[in-house]
């Protein structure tokens, strides 16, 4: 995951999404999730999707 271009480590799960998205200072990563369109680019599946 990257946040403003800077590479923050890979996500196993959308726990360490919400995870990322605290440490780059989002006071409430599930709301960001759910709410803002665009701030997370999917790659390989999406939020549902983890192999």
């Amino acid at each position: 995951m990257t946040v403003d271009g800077e590479i923050l480590g890979l996500a196993y799960s959308l726990l360490d999404v919400e995870e990322f998205l605290r440490r780059a200072g989002a006071e409430d990563p599930d709301a960001v999730l759910a709410t803002e369109q665009g701030v997370v680019e999917w790659r390989g599946g999406g939020p549902d999707e983890w192999a």
